[in-house]
């Protein structure tokens, strides 16, 4: 058996972005995390597990407690893989962020991007 945790469609305001006006207002950002449990056994305890919550606050402190604007989406997946890779219980996770209001030349498409990491 093989266990999988997610947290889908977490949404977080903040002032991030390459151009430097994205910085100036709010605007949406749409977190979806899997992480792959490295154990194949019943699970009974939180401990053998991953917490949403650890999820949120993973995504939370990457958003929200930046120093400074963060320019790319990439930027993002790389510090909340960082933070989530601290659990042992995970062998593998993909974060997807998602910027609907993202500044396109052309109205439609949802700007996005995805990294899956693997314990090495």
């Amino acid at each position: 058996m093989q266990w999988r945790v997610g947290l889908e469609a977490y949404e977080v305001n903040a002032v991030h972005g390459y151009y430097d006006e994205e910085h100036e207002a709010p605007q949406p950002f749409i977190f979806t995390v899997w992480a792959t449990l490295a154990g194949t056994d019943r699970i009974e305890a939180l401990n053998e597990t991953l917490n949403y919550a650890d999820i949120q606050i993973a995504i939370d402190e990457v958003m929200l407690k930046a120093d400074q604007p963060i320019r790319l989406m990439e930027e993002m997946a790389q510090g909340i893989v960082d933070r989530l890779a601290e659990f042992s219980a995970i062998s593998s996770m993909s974060v997807r962020i998602e910027k609907p209001n993202a500044p396109l030349p052309h109205p439609g498409g949802l700007p996005a991007i995805e990294v899956l990491w693997h314990r090495g």
